[in-house]
């Protein structure tokens, strides 16, 4: 079994989490101001 700490792994995940958040956020953000408009 690998261990529980693997450091390495384990900044990869975070590193991939991160980056999706960077594009995430935005997309969702222009989204949001999108519909906000369409209702008002």
């Amino acid at each position: 079994m690998e261990p529980a700490n693997d450091m390495e792994a384990a900044g990869s995940t975070y590193a991939g989490f991160i980056g999706t958040l960077k594009w995430s956020v935005p997309l969702i953000a222009v989204l949001v101001f999108i519909i906000v408009l369409a209702i008002s």
